[in-house]
């Protein structure tokens, strides 16, 4: 059995919000309440990680309040291009060391970054449940946004969000406009086997 939304079809029967969520790049101009960023967020804080060390840190801004010009600066240009029309710009982070339970001092965290992009996955899941949509930016300014956020060592500076509510495709650039559709993904029998690794 399969399951279908819009363009998109999976292989295996799946809730359809697997299928609905995307990433846009044009947004509308409606800012988002504090209280709607908080709640995706603390859909981000009940994601699972090892030990429960829970290593994901968020800083963020929304649109027409005081730090957004600076976080609009922790992007490269290319996103900072469109993501100037979204209500709000998430910096990613995580503590790369944890302190297991019985210890005394931290250790290296192996499973930091795994454990935050979960994080990451539970936020992008409830902005769309809630009429959102965030898309995630690997392209940042990692030094700007050490620089700026005072970020000490010990954190791996991760990703950005832009989040707010899709808008018109013609807002956007031309070379854009075509790639504003949901994406597909590839076989699942590409990814993933039974005792062996594909390649």
């Amino acid at each position: 059995m399969t399951t279908s939304s819009n363009l998109r079809t999976a292989e295996h029967a799946i809730h359809p919000q697997f299928l609905e969520r995307w990433s846009p790049r044009a947004f509308n101009p409606e800012t988002i309440p504090e209280a709607t960023l908080l709640t995706l967020l603390e859909a981000a804080r009940w994601a699972p990680s090892s030990y429960n060390s829970q290593p994901w840190r968020f800083a963020y801004a929304r649109r027409d309040t005081p730090h957004w010009e600076q976080f609009l600066s922790f992007l490269n240009e290319f996103n900072r291009s469109w993501a100037s029309h979204a209500a709000a710009i998430v910096i990613v982070l995580s503590k790369s060391t944890f302190t297991p339970p019985g210890a005394a001092a931290e250790v290296p965290a192996p499973t930091h970054s795994f454990d935050t992009g979960a994080a990451w996955a539970y936020l992008a899941l409830q902005a769309s449940l809630s009429g959102w949509h965030a898309h995630g930016l690997a392209g940042i300014e990692r030094e700007t946004i050490r620089q700026g956020l005072a970020v000490p060592d010990g954190y791996s500076i991760e990703a950005g969000i832009a989040i707010g509510r899709a808008g018109d495709k013609a807002s956007l650039p031309e070379a854009l406009q075509a790639r504003e559709v949901q994406s597909q993904r590839k076989p699942l029998d590409s990814i993933a086997a039974e005792g062996r690794l594909v390649l």
